[in-house]
C-alpha cells in the first residue's frame, strides 16, 4: 500500500497521489483503475411519498369536540330552564309586569249640616319622559307645556334637559280640562295619570281646624290628621303587563283590587256660626292692632264645638304659602287667664263652705301675701264689698283674701278637677295641656296669685270648658268636635257620647252664676259691654301680663271675656281673647264686644228665645 503524504488542518485532510499531486475529496488517491470507465454523478434521490393522516382519528376528535360544546349548552339550558328557571322567569316579570296603586278617594269633611269644608276631586299628574323628547324639538315642547300649565317655560325646560331620566313631574293637581287639552297636544314624551285633589270650598273658614293634606294625601294637621286613616279610606292595587314601549299589553293577565273610599267625617261645627266668629275676632284683632285671637262657641247642654276660630287663619287652597300659621291657636296656645280665672276659685270657696255669696269683706287696694304686696288694677279707697261684689267688680284683693281661707291643696284640687294641666280628651289635633305647678312647688305668693289667673296657663279651650261645667249645673262634658262618621253607605254613625263629670254641686255652680250675671248687668260690673238686650248673661272679664318668649319676660297683655247665656237656663258658651292688643288691652273694652256679636249671632241662628224671667237682685257691698 503507498504511503500516503498528509497535511495536518483543523479537522481536515490533505491526500496526495502517487505523482504527488491532491486528490479532491471524496476521490481515491490512486484514481481510477486503468482502462476503466470515469466516475458517473449519482442520480437525484426520488422524494419520499406523502403518507396521510388516519381519518378515523380526525373524526374521533372533531366529535369529540362537539360533544363537549354541546354538554355547554345543554348543562346551560338545564340550568336556565330547570335550576335558575324561577329566578329568570321573576325578573322578565319585574321587566314587563308592572303593579299600580289604585289611590282611595278621600271622605269629605263637612259641618253640622252637610256643608263641606273639605271635599275630594280627579285630578290629573302630568309628566314627562326627557330621553323621548328630540334635542330639537325640546323648546317648542317646553313652551306649550309652559302655557299649557301656567308653569314657569324655564322650569319645564329644565326637567325636559334631564335627558338621562325616563320620568320627570312637570305639575301635580291639573283639573281634567286642563289635563285633555295638553294630551291634545301630542308631544312626544309626555303623559297624563288619574290622581285625585283635595279642595277647600271655604277657603279659610275653620282652616285650624279641618287642618290639611301633603302632596301624597297624607292629613298633616286638624281634622285631616287626626282622622287620616277612615278619612284615607284603602288604595286598591293593580298589575298589568307592559311592552317596551311602556304601552299595555292587549290580553295579557292582570290582577286588580279595587279601593275603597274613606269614610266622611261629620263635625259639630256650624258653618254660619264659625263664619261669624272669624268675622268678628278678625276686625277685632285688626281694630286693636293685637298679634292674634280665638273665639270658641259651645253647646253646653252638650259639649259640643259649635265654632272654634282663630285670626289670622290660613287658606287651605295655599296652605303651602302660610308657614308658621297653621296651628289651632284656640287649643295649642298657652295663656295666663286673668281674672276669667276668678270663677273657680270662687266654686271651690262655695263648694268648701268658706264663705257664701253675701259673705262681707273689707278690700283694700293691696294686699301683702306672704313678701310680696299685690295691688288691684285701680287705686282705690278701702270699701266694703260682698263676694258677690268682689266677683262683680273684679278685685284681685279680695279674691286673694277668700284664697287665703281655702288653703294651697283645695285649690289646686279645683283648679284640676276643672280641666287644668291636662288636655281635655277630645282628640282636638296640637292641644296642649296648659301649665299647673303643684301645691308643693308653689312660692309663698304664688296662692294669692293663681287665684286671680296669674302663675298658671291654660288654652282658650280649657277656660271655656270652665264655664261649660258652671253653665251646666255643675257637670263637666268633655268638648268635642266630632258629631261622627258617615259610611260607604252613606249611613251616619254617630261617635260615643262625651264624658260627663260632676265637678261642683248644682248649687255652687247656681251661686257662682248669679255672681257672674252680676259682673255684666251691675253698674259696677267689668263686663258691661257683654250685655245682649233681653237675654240674661253670665260672663267674666279677664286682663292678664302676657308672657312673652320676645322679651323673655312679661310684656304686654292677653284680654279675655267669657260667658254664657241665657243666664237662667244656659244654652251656649262664647269664649274671646285676645293676644298682644295695643290699642287698649282690658277684657272688658277688648273682648267683651267680640263675645256680644258672636252670641248674638248664635242665639239667633240657633233659634235661641230669652226666657223672659228677670234677673235676682243681688247685693254687692256698701261704701265706708
Amino acid at each position: 500500500m503507498d504511503a500516503e503524504d498528509t497535511v495536518a488542518g483543523p479537522r481536515r485532510l490533505i491526500r496526495r497521489g502517487h505523482d504527488g499531486r491532491r486528490v479532491p475529496p471524496g476521490r481515491d488517491g490512486g484514481g481510477p483503475p486503468a482502462g476503466s470507465a470515469p466516475n458517473r454523478p449519482r442520480p437525484p434521490r426520488p422524494p419520499a411519498p406523502l403518507r396521510l393522516g388516519n381519518p378515523s382519528r380526525r373524526i374521533n376528535i372533531g366529535l369529540i369536540g362537539m360533544a363537549v360544546v354541546l354538554s355547554l349548552f345543554a348543562g346551560r339550558l338545564v340550568q336556565l330552564q330547570g335550576l335558575d328557571s324561577k329566578v329568570f322567569e321573576a325578573k322578565a316579570a319585574s321587566l314587563r309586569v308592572r303593579e299600580e296603586t289604585l289611590p282611595a278617594r278621600r271622605g269629605p269633611i263637612t259641618d253640622v249640616n252637610g256643608h263641606e269644608l273639605a271635599v275630594t276631586v280627579e285630578a290629573r299628574e302630568i309628566s314627562a319622559d326627557p330621553s323621548k323628547v328630540p334635542p330639537d324639538r325640546r323648546d317648542q315642547v317646553a313652551t306649550a307645556l309652559a302655557s299649557s300649565l301656567g308653569v314657569a317655560k324655564e322650569d319645564i325646560a329644565a326637567k325636559l334637559a334631564q335627558t338621562r331620566s325616563h320620568y320627570t313631574l312637570l305639575a301635580r293637581n291639573v283639573p281634567l280640562g286642563t289635563a285633555k287639552r295638553v294630551l291634545e297636544l301630542k308631544l312626544d314624551g309626555v303623559a297624563a295619570s288619574p290622581q285625585y285633589q283635595r279642595l277647600y270650598p271655604g277657603g279659610t273658614l275653620a282652616s285650624g281646624l279641618v287642618g290639611f293634606v301633603g302632596d301624597d294625601g297624607t292629613g298633616l294637621t286638624g281634622v285631616e290628621s287626626t282622622y287620616d286613616k277612615p278619612l284615607g279610606g284603602k288604595d286598591g292595587r293593580q298589575t298589568i303587563e307592559i311592552g317596551g314601549t311602556g304601552q299595555r299589553i292587549p290580553m295579557t293577565r292582570s290582577t286588580r283590587q279595587e279601593p275603597v273610599a274613606g269614610q266622611g267625617v261629620r263635625l259639630t261645627v256650624d258653618r254660619d256660626i264659625q263664619w261669624a266668629a272669624q268675622e268678628a275676632i278678625a276686625r277685632q284683632v285688626k281694630t286693636a292692632g293685637a298679634r292674634s285671637g280665638s273665639v270658641i262657641v259651645m253647646d253646653v247642654r252638650t259639649g259640643q264645638v259649635l265654632a272654634m276660630a282663630n285670626a289670622p287663619e290660613v287658606d287651605l287652597n295655599k296652605w303651602q304659602s302660610a308657614a308658621g300659621e297653621w296651628r289651632n291657636r284656640a287649643v295649642s296656645e298657652v295663656f295666663e287667664p286673668g281674672s276669667t280665672n276668678k270663677v273657680i276659685t270662687a266654686a271651690a270657696a262655695l263648694e268648701g263652705g268658706v264663705v257664701r255669696p253675701e259673705t262681707m269683706f273689707e278690700v283694700k287696694d293691696n294686699y301683702r301675701c306672704a313678701d310680696r304686696v299685690l295691688r288691684d288694677a285701680h287705686a282705690h279707697p278701702p270699701e266694703n264689698l260682698t263676694f258677690t261684689g268682689i266677683i262683680a267688680e273684679s278685685s284681685n284683693v279680695g279674691t286673694m283674701m277668700v284664697a287665703d281661707k281655702i288653703g294651697d291643696r283645695p285649690l289646686f284640687d279645683a283648679l284640676k278637677a276643672f280641666g287644668f294641666g291636662a288636655r281635655s280628651g277630645g282628640g282636638f289635633y296640637g292641644e296642649e295641656a296648659g301649665l299647673l305647678p303643684a301645691p308643693g312647688t308653689w312660692s309663698g305668693s304664688q296662692r294669692c296669685t293663681i287665684s286671680f289667673g296669674q302663675g298658671v296657663s291654660v288654652t282658650a279651650l280649657q277656660m271655656a270648658g270652665v264655664y261649660q261645667t258652671i253653665a251646666n249645673g255643675g257637670v263637666r262634658i268633655t268638648p268635642h268636635l266630632v258629631a261622627g262618621t258617615v259610611d260607604e253607605r252613606r249611613r251616619f254613625v254617630p261617635a260615643k257620647p262625651a264624658k260627663r263629670t260632676r265637678v261642683v254641686s248644682a248649687r255652687t255652680a247656681k251661686d257662682v252664676t248669679t255672681m257672674l250675671e252680676a259682673a255684666v248687668t251691675a253698674q259696677v260690673g267689668t263686663g258691661s259691654l257683654a250685655a245682649i238686650k233681653g237675654y240674661r248673661v253670665a260672663g267674666k272679664t279677664g286682663t292678664a301680663m302676657r308672657y312673652d318668649e320676645s322679651c323673655q319676660g312679661y310684656c304686654g297683655y292677653t284680654s279675655t271675656f267669657v260667658g254664657f247665656t241665657p243666664a237662667d237656663a244656659p244654652r251656649l258658651v262664647v269664649l274671646a281673647v285676645v293676644q298682644a292688643p295695643e290699642n287698649g288691652h282690658f277684657g272688658g273694652e277688648i273682648a267683651a264686644p267680640v263675645f256680644k256679636e258672636v252670641m248674638t249671632f248664635a242665639l239667633k241662628s240657633r233659634k235661641i228665645p230669652p226666657t223672659g224671667v228677670p234677673a235676682p237682685s243681688v247685693r254687692i257691698g256698701t261704701e265706708r
